[in-house]
């Protein structure tokens, strides 16, 4: 396997999360958390939004090497998609680990749901350029619903200032 090869796996299994034998996908959402904290906690939303960014083009180039190699259109275990999705749902959620779980809820529930145009770029663009697209749609339905929660219902600093 060339280095091309084996960096297009790292990535695209972002690590090896995408590896576990069930709920790839929610491993790989999970997995994107402490990257999207430590980003944040570097230079906020702009950061995010650049690495989010960054990480799709980087997506599409592992997912397409990956099913290359596999000869499967969609494989499982490509979850960089994920990550670029998760990311883009947490770009207005403060450093807060309960905000960080609701939108990563809501990015779940629209990445397995797939509402248009997600549904869209699922079915009908069979490309790596299709497997994480659909996730971008899922990270923005999902960046939409967090915020109307955090803008709506979180306390001003955070849920864990309510018991500190």
């Amino acid at each position: 396997m060339s280095v091309q090869t084996k960096t297009a796996f790292i990535l695209g299994t972002w690590f090896g999360s995408g590896k576990a034998p069930v709920a790839s996908g929610t491993f790989g959402s999970f997995a994107a958390l402490p990257f999207a904290w430590g980003i944040m906690k570097i230079g906020g939303w702009p950061y995010l939004l650049t690495a989010a960014v960054i990480i799709y083009f980087v997506g599409v180039w592992c997912a397409g090497i990956i099913m290359r190699e596999t000869g499967i259109e969609d494989p499982g275990l490509v979850v960089i998609d994920e990550v670029v999705g998760q990311w883009l749902s947490l770009l207005t959620t403060p450093l807060d680990p309960i905000g960080y779980l609701i939108a990563f809820f809501f990015f779940r529930f629209f990445d397995i749901l797939k509402p248009w145009p997600a549904c869209w770029a699922d079915s009908k663009l069979h490309s790596a350029t299709g497997v994480m697209l659909d996730d971008v749609f899922a990270g923005l339905y999902a960046l939409l619903c967090a915020t109307l929660i955090m803008n709506y219902f979180m306390p001003e600093n955070g849920w864990l200032s309510l018991i500190g």
